[in-house]
Parts: structure tokens; C-alpha cells; sequence
């Protein structure tokens, strides 16, 4: 894409109730080829525009596409993946780093994030959490019965958290093969960091709502949905509230494999949520290493397009966290 052909602004549809109350943020698009958030939210501008749906209090802003280069080329990144290693930047490298210093401050002018994603492959929405309230060194948090609350009430079964702690440990691992091969390895956990953990890093509190598969139909009515809910539980719009789910699958992802060599492989086509019982076969590497589960648990985001070096798969074991 030439320059004058690269999105030169963000924008950003900003609602302010005439009452206090919280400030919520809603992303769509933050990867260009993941639209389910984009078309729920244009669904919810369009009842504001109407009349049919008020913002009473508090504000609510909408980034319908949040990365625009990414969506303009219908790709998950632009020039490198947005949702990583999210930042302000003094000296921006690409497009995506100038474009972090837009979205880091209108994160910090928001108390709530509902970031809405869908993902390649068969499956069934989900909803990913942050840790329980903590004061450690990684991720120290102090809200997380507000979104346990909000996670039981957006529609969906399965809820997963511990996503920075084990791509922490991801790293580790990396930085380990990089000095037993005598290379040096620029490999921070903060790279680690995309929408939800930067604004929990600030003081807010946010989720990932994985609608569903790129393309499902229904993935937008889940956006749509989930964005409705939102607005119902934070009190910014008067609208029902509906009940959650009792029926919630609770996980926590507990280690990350990564791809080595080209050759590497899985022994079948996996999608995200497949159960595993330990001793399974997941995947060979090109020298004919067996990888298999260790524990019974499901398997998340494999990606057997993975680049050598890089994340191929995710476990996720039963979690006994509560939701409050």
C-alpha cells in the first residue's frame, strides 16, 4: 500500500450521557480480518442515531475499526500485530506504532474495555479474562469481580483467563534456546501486551470477547449482543439487563508450545477447545519428537501456520476460579 493510500486518522464515535457514571470503550477490528465487532457495533450506531438506544449516563466511545490499515488490507496486521506490545511509542517504527499512540490515551480516558475479536477456525465463542486480584510483579490487578461479573453476562459458555502469565513463561523459554544457540533474543514479556492488558496495566479493567469464527454469520449478533449487555450492566443505557448463563465452562491456559522448524507438524487438524487426554498426540517435530498432552485439557488457538520461532498452540486446563 502506498503512503497516500495509508489511513491517516482513527475515528472515533464518542457518546455522553448528561448523568456521571463509568466510561466504556468498545473496539472492533483491532485485526483487520476480524469484523464480527465491527458490524455489532455498526448495528448499535445505528439505534443511537435512530432513537431507539440512549446513553443516559456516563459515556461510551466506539472504535468500530480500530486498525484501519489492517482492515483496508483485509489482513490480521497491518505492519506488525497491533495487540502486542501495545504502547506508547516516542520514536514510532511503523504504522502500527503511531497508531498506539492514538489508541494508548483513549484507553487511559476510559474505567472499561469490551475488545471484540473472532478467530480462524471451527468453534464457539468465548470470553477471555484477566487474573484474579493480585498485587504480584506480571499483571497486579484490583477488579476482578467486575469483570467476572460482565464475563457471566455477555451470552457466552466458556470463560478463559491466564493469558499473560503463560505467554510470560513463552518467553522464558525462548530467551533459553536463544543463549543455548549462542544468539541474542529481543524477547520481553511486555510484548505480551494488547488492549486488555494495557488498560488493566492502567488502572481499568477490560475482555476479549472472541465471537466466533471469522465469517460466522452469527458472529455479529454475539458482538451485538454483548455490547447491549455492557451498556445494561454499566447503567449507561436504560435496558434490560438479561440473565447470565449457569452453564459457564471455566479454563485456564497453562502452558504454550512453540513452533520450531518448518517441518514441525500436528498429527490432525485441531480446532481451539478440542479436549485432550493426557498421553494424546497433539503434534511432531521435524525430528520426529512426539509432543503430547500432558494432562487432560483442551487444546486453544492452534495455528499450524505458525512461523518457526513463534506461539503454535496453547493448552487450557479445567479452572476452579469462580465468577462472581
Amino acid at each position: 500500500m502506498s503512503d497516500t493510500a495509508t489511513p491517516q486518522h482513527l475515528r472515533v464515535h464518542a457518546f455522553h450521557g448528561l448523568r456521571p457514571g463509568p466510561r466504556l470503550l468498545v473496539l472492533g477490528a483491532v485485526h483487520g480480518n476480524e469484523i464480527a465487532g465491527t458490524r455489532g457495533i455498526a448495528r448499535i450506531l445505528a439505534e443511537l442515531d435512530s432513537g431507539a438506544l440512549r446513553i443516559a449516563r456516563g459515556g461510551v466511545s466506539f472504535v468500530p475499526v480500530t486498525n484501519p490499515l489492517a482492515y483496508a488490507l483485509g489482513q490480521r496486521a497491518g505492519e506488525r500485530n497491533l495487540n502486542r506490545n501495545l504502547r506508547p511509542s516516542a520514536v514510532p517504527q511503523d504504522f502500527e506504532d503511531r497508531l498506539a499512540n492514538v489508541l494508548c490515551p483513549l484507553l487511559d480516558a476510559h474505567d472499561a474495555l469490551l475488545d471484540l475479536h473472532s478467530f480462524h477456525g471451527a468453534g464457539e465463542a468465548f470470553v477471555m479474562i484477566g487474573p484474579e486480584d493480585n498485587e504480584g510483579a506480571l499483571e497486579p490487578f484490583a477488579h476482578a469481580a467486575k469483570e467476572e461479573r460482565l464475563a457471566r453476562h455477555l451470552g457466552v459458555r466458556r470463560v478463559v483467563d491466564g493469558w499473560l502469565a503463560v505467554y510470560g513463561s513463552g518467553v522464558a523459554r525462548r530467551r533459553a534456546r536463544a543463549r543455548a544457540s549462542g544468539r541474542t533474543l529481543d524477547a520481553d514479556p511486555n510484548y505480551g501486551v494488547g488492549t486488555t492488558e494495557y488498560m488493566r496495566a492502567r488502572g481499568g479493567w477490560a475482555m476479549t470477547l472472541e465471537c466466533g469464527p471469522h465469517g460466522d454469520p452469527q458472529a455479529p449478533e454475539v458482538a451485538y449482543r454483548a455490547i447491549r449487555q455492557t451498556l445494561a450492566l454499566l447503567g449507561l443505557a436504560e435496558i434490560e439487563l438479561q440473565p447470565p448463563r449457569q452453564d459457564h465452562e471455566r479454563l485456564r491456559l497453562v502452558e504454550v508450545v512453540d513452533r520450531l522448524h518448518g517441518d514441525d507438524r500436528f498429527v490432525r487438524e485441531w480446532a481451539s477447545f478440542d479436549a485432550v487426554r493426557a498421553g494424546e498426540p497433539i503434534a511432531v517435530r521435524h525430528d520426529g519428537q512426539l509432543l503430547a498432552a500432558a494432562a487432560d485439557g483442551r487444546i486453544v488457538f492452534p495455528n499450524s501456520r505458525a512461523e518457526p520461532g513463534q506461539e503454535w498452540y496453547y493448552l487450557a486446563q479445567p479452572s476452579a476460579r469462580r465468577l462472581a
